[in-house]
Order: structure tokens, then C-alpha cells, then sequence
């Protein structure tokens, strides 16, 4: 999965107050452009989990309706298994799934086992494959416990667990998830979790997720793409985004007590990178120092200030405190909202001028 240079312009009427103000835009309608992704790029390989992640309104949702050709980017351009999507709805629907967290395609008033029939005969799935990954699913999701309930009756969890086995019920080789979980209790989400580590790596399929949930992106992305109005503004590894975003951790060591002394005093020979916060006897706590601190570099990971620290004092006992992948997170998102980045602030919803994406246009 490709993507290059994407752009999605959308145009809307701005109403003018008042009585004379709404005849006045019949007339002469004020047109407003909102730009809600600008110039998005990247790739995502065969048997990648990637992680698009942002805050409410920087574009995500956008970015994937156009990959699954709902919407045609108003520039660049955008292949998915080899196939343009806007382009070739069609051949691009039997190469993908998707799951949109607060919609289904699902027959409302039908047993679920009856969509997953319908959806058999719209892909041509022949009878033996398609009994064999129901078979699939149903070890993994748990689904014959309440596949002959009507799906108006289905609670959440239930209703999202038969979303993602109609949507690979045809064998996609790519698969786009927009907060999947929302919603779930923490027994269901890890279900889901394990059913799509199995799909990336024992299938090999191509996995596009967005969520807010960061214990989500902690087990399942080994890369993420941080998306902030409208534009890319961070792509690597969860460990690389720690590393820039995360250098806040405290290490609380017991030493041997002339050492703790020793440590506590005015120019005292700490590990590279690494600063004395506050000294209560023999218990000893180490932070990062200031990057200017260490000649401009970064400061050290947690792991490699504790082993810094055991290998120059001798400890007793040691305890960790490392900030969190959402506070990581967030302060990513602060870090890239500043005055550079408010030209790309337009505030559009995604996908608010879109239209929905209903059953027909999931598949």
C-alpha cells in the first residue's frame, strides 16, 4: 500500500446570518475551502501492522476513506494492492476490508451467519473456503455463541467480532480498521488483539489502525504514523518515539550508603546523561539531564541509564518510572501543534463534508 502526496480539499457554503443573509446565499453562495489532509506519504508492506494515529479532526479518517476509494483525493495518488481505488472501486473492493467502529455491514435484521452468506455469494467465495475460515474465525472470535442472533440485538463487542470476520470473509490481502474497539470492554479488545496479530502474522496481511487507544498501539504497531492537521508530522518506531517524545523516567536505586553519599555531592561523577533528582539517605533517585548537558545529545533511554547506573554503583534494590505510551503521545501532539503547524489547522471534522460510510460503500 502506497501512498503519495494526498491532498482532500473539500468545498462548502458558508451561511451568512439573518433572514437577508440566507436569500443573499441563495443568490450569491460564499464558497469556503477546508483542507482536511495535505500532502500525505507513505508505505506500508505485506504483513505491516501501521498505526495512523492523531487527535479528533487531524485527518485520519480521511486518509483511509480515500485508500479505500470512498473519496478521490483532490491530488496525489494512492495504489492498494496494486490497484488506484478511487479509480477501480470495483477490483479494490475485493482486495480490501474495512472496519468502520461505528458502522457495520452487517444486515441489521438478519442473523449474522446469514450477512456472512450473503457476502460469500457477492464475492464468489466458494462453499469449502467459506466454512473453513468461518471455522477460522469462530476459534479465534468466539462467534457461533451468537451468530444466529439478529444483529440489532448483538451488543458491541459481538457486533464489531462478526465486522472483522465479514470483512475478511473474502481473503483481502489489506485491511483498514477506524477504531475498531471503541467502546469494548478489556476482555473483548483483547480478543480482537489476538485475532489481528494472527492476521498479520500468520497470514501476512496488511493491517491499516487507527485508534485512540494507546495500550492498543503499544501491542499491535511496531511503527506508527502521527497525522496533525491534515499533514504527517512524525513517522518511525514506538521505540524512536519514546526516545524523542518520552525522555521523562526516574530510576530509584538503594546503594551502598558512602556511595549514595558520594553520588549526592556537588560534582559528583553520575553516568553520561544522567543527573541526581533528590538523595533520602541510601535511596537514590536518577532522571535524564538536559540534552545541552550531554554536548547537545539526546538524553539516555531508561534502560540504558539503569544499566549505566548497575554497572557503577553497587544496588540493593532498584524500581523503575518511565512515562507511558499516552503520555508519550500527548506529547507528541503538543510538541507538533505549535505556530508552525497552524496553517494546517482548518478545522474540519473528517470526513464531515464526506458522505458516510455506509454498508455499500465499506465494500
Amino acid at each position: 500500500m502506497v501512498a503519495r502526496g494526498l491532498t482532500r480539499t473539500f468545498r462548502t457554503t458558508v451561511r451568512r446570518p439573518g433572514l437577508t443573509g440566507a436569500l443573499r446565499s441563495l443568490v450569491d453562495p460564499l464558497r469556503e475551502e477546508k483542507t482536511a489532509v495535505r500532502d500525505v506519504s507513505f508505505e506500508v508492506g505485506r504483513g505491516q501492522l501501521l498505526a495512523l494515529l492523531g487527535p479528533n479532526g487531524a485527518g485520519k479518517s480521511t486518509t483511509i476513506k480515500m485508500l479505500t476509494g470512498i473519496l478521490t483525493p483532490t491530488s496525489g495518488e494512492a495504489r492498494v494492492a496494486g490497484v488506484v481505488p478511487y479509480r477501480q472501486r470495483e477490483r479494490n473492493a475485493r482486495n480490501i476490508g474495512a472496519v468502520f467502529g461505528q458502522r457495520t455491514q452487517l444486515w441489521w435484521d438478519l442473523p449474522a451467519r446469514e450477512s456472512f452468506a450473503i457476502l460469500r455469494d457477492i464475492y464468489g467465495v466458494p462453499e469449502g473456503e467459506h466454512r473453513t475460515r468461518l471455522a477460522e474465525f469462530d476459534s479465534l472470535l468466539e462467534l457461533s455463541e451468537f451468530w444466529d442472533t439478529r444483529v440489532r440485538h448483538l451488543s458491541l463487542g459481538q457486533r464489531v467480532r462478526c465486522d472483522l470476520a465479514a470483512a475478511l470473509l473474502h481473503d483481502p490481502p489489506v485491511v483498514f480498521l477506524d477504531e475498531p474497539t471503541i467502546g469494548m470492554d478489556v476482555v473483548v479488545k483483547e480478543q480482537v488483539r489476538t485475532f489481528l496479530r494472527h492476521q498479520v502474522e500468520q497470514r501476512g496481511r496488511t493491517v491499516l489502525l487507527t485508534t485512540h487507544d494507546t495500550t492498543e498501539v503499544a501491542r499491535l504497531a511496531e511503527r506508527v504514523v502521527l497525522i496533525n492537521h491534515g499533514r504527517i508530522v512524525l513517522d518511525g518506531t514506538l521505540a524512536e518515539i519514546r526516545r524523542r517524545y518520552g525522555g521523562t523516567w526516574q530510576v530509584h536505586a538503594t546503594l551502598d550508603p558512602v556511595e549514595a553519599e558520594a553520588a549526592g555531592t556537588a560534582g559528583a561523577a553520575l553516568p553520561p546523561g544522567v543527573r541526581l533528582v533528590r538523595r533520602e539517605g541510601p535511596r537514590v533517585v536518577f532522571g535524564p539531564d538536559d540534552p545541552g548537558g550531554t554536548g547537545g545529545a539526546a538524553p539516555p533511554t531508561v534502560h540504558q541509564a539503569l544499566r549505566a547506573i548497575v554497572e557503577r554503583y553497587r544496588v540493593t534494590d532498584l524500581a523503575l518510572e518511565e512515562n507511558d505510551l499516552e503520555d508519550v503521545m500527548r506529547a507528541a501532539y503538543l510538541r507538533q501543534d505549535g505556530p508552525d503547524q497552524q496553517d494546517g489547522r482548518d478545522g474540519h471534522r473528517d470526513g464531515a463534508a464526506a458522505q458516510p460510510a455506509g454498508r455499500g460503500a465499506a465494500r
